[in-house]
């Protein structure tokens, strides 16, 4: 996210078009897809929770619900090993992997 959207002043400026969708998915194995469905909907379902809340509440990196990090990290936990990465591989080397991830694609 850091590396690829826009920003807004100094903020990060969200975008499904520029942000989330950049990378192409890598061909996932038997489960994969369901597990990555499974942890983003306990994302949502965590939300809904706290529906009193605003996103930003929820996402202050120092009131963030425990089960709402929880959730995320599942989920971060399916998508990275969607592309083979371990669940510690640092965003600098995830970056790095996305890229040429991409690069394979475009250059076949």
């Amino acid at each position: 996210m850091r590396v690829v959207c826009g920003r807004l002043k100094s903020d990060y400026r969200y975008s499904k078009d520029i942000v989330y969708n950049n990378f192409p998915w890598p061909e996932l194995a038997d489960g994969q897809r369901s597990r990555i469905e499974k942890t983003a909907q306990a994302i949502l379902d965590t939300r809904a929770l706290y529906s009193d809340s605003s996103l930003a509440d929820l996402y202050d990196e120092t009131t963030m619900p425990p089960e709402l990090r929880k959730a995320h990290k599942d989920n971060d936990s399916a998508v990275l090993a969607a592309y083979g990465l371990p669940e510690d591989t640092p965003e600098s080397s995830i970056v790095t992997h996305l890229f040429t991830h991409y690069a394979r694609l475009i250059n076949r």
